[in-house]
């Protein structure tokens, strides 16, 4: 009796002691190892109440602001661990890799956005090259636990070539070098030497010389990034990723319009790097449209890539080849492609998104515009 008192007095104190913390303790804006914004402490009124939005809205509040969340999450992914446990918020733990495992999409809206691509040809009237990323989940799946479940990307990009669209053949070009770290350990992109193998299939496809490695030296600018999957997972005991910038912005000139209005920017934006998010270091993330001219290439041609994040780091290599590479995110950018493609005298284009993003993104009917 004695022993069960004890217990209960020590558990009311831990209660009492986190209730205090959490009086005390400031309230977060964000996580830095989930990155992403924490619920903050909602407003009462009678009728939120009723139909029971103000208290859904408490339970998330007091779940993000709990006092030292970051470190207990990160407990609880390695307490489940040691029971055996290998994935965690849907993120496969490999070692000393996370892969996001990728679920059954939508059948029907996977059938569309392959619909949207072929009448975006039909549209402008010019060749579209669709290039399909396979994710690590596919390019490594020997390293996927015993068992695991992950959607079959190999047969999706089959299927997309078996229309007679043009394509760049991303898997073979990612899988010939799988045992190379084409892929970050902590982050769903592929690094820089992914991205390269990315660009010389793309560029294969669109029948243009390869790059070469001697093209460039690369530069490490980053030791401690920590990525997506890392923040997703819970896993926190892995070690971080390398980054690496691999082209060179002397004489390359960079416009983005993230307000609407043309503003100068780089193929780099280092203040990225010191904040959770390093990969928006590359064109300095996500932007409804960006160009990129290099004069040297005057004679090359202007490439329109249709992209998600992974062209990011892959737009500056190709910029070697091209006199511009213009990149619309169809997130954020609401006109028409094909009438841009007109009006900047494009001479070839390419949908580039990874199978993840390309199945499940409801964008892909503004193609159609």
């Amino acid at each position: 009796m004695t022993r069960s008192r004890c217990f209960t007095a020590l558990f009311c104190a831990f209660l009492g002691g986190i209730l205090v913390c959490h009086l005390l303790l400031p309230d977060r804006d964000r996580s830095p190892a989930e990155n992403r914004t924490l619920a903050q402490r909602p407003v009462f009124s009678w009728a939120a109440l009723v139909d029971g939005s103000y208290t859904r809205a408490v339970e998330e509040y007091f779940a993000d602001q709990f006092p030292l969340r970051d470190g207990w999450t990160g407990l609880k992914a390695r307490t489940e661990q040691l029971l055996g446990k290998r994935e965690f918020h849907g993120v496969y733990l490999c070692g000393d890799t996370l892969i996001a495992k990728v679920a059954p999409p939508d059948l029907e809206l996977t059938r569309r956005n392959l619909t949207y691509v072929q009448r975006f040809q039909e549209r402008t009237g010019a060749r579209v090259t669709l290039g399909l990323i396979p994710s690590a989940a596919e390019v490594w799946a020997e390293k996927l636990p015993a068992g695991a479940e992950s959607w079959d990307q190999a047969a999706y990009i089959a299927q997309a070539e078996s229309l007679g669209l043009p394509t760049a053949d991303l898997l073979a070009a990612l899988t010939a070098h799988g045992d190379e770290p084409v892929f970050y350990r902590t982050d769903h992109h592929w690094t820089t030497l992914g991205a390269f193998y990315g660009a010389n299939a793309l560029l294969e496809a669109l029948g243009r010389e390869p790059l070469s490695l001697s093209d460039f030296q690369p530069e490490t600018v980053s030791r401690d990034f920590c990525g997506t999957l890392y923040s997703t997972s819970g896993v926190h005991w892995l070690a971080p990723d390398s980054m690496e910038f691999w082209a060179e912005e002397a004489g390359i000139s960079v416009t983005s319009w993230r307000t609407g209005k043309p503003a100068p920017a780089g193929l780099y934006d280092r203040s990225y790097l010191s904040v959770k998010d390093k990969y928006s270091a590359f064109l300095g993330g996500n932007q409804p449209l960006c160009v990129i001219e290099n004069p040297d290439a005057a004679e090359e041609g202007r490439l329109l890539l249709i992209r998600d994040s992974y062209a990011d780091s892959l737009a500056p290599l190709l910029s070697r080849r091209f006199s511009q590479v213009h990149l619309l995110d169809l997130r954020y950018y609401r006109g028409s492609p094909a009438a841009y493609a007109a009006e900047n005298g494009i001479d070839e284009i390419a949908v580039l998104y990874s199978v993840p993003n390309f199945i499940a993104d409801r964008n892909l009917v503004l193609l159609t515009r």
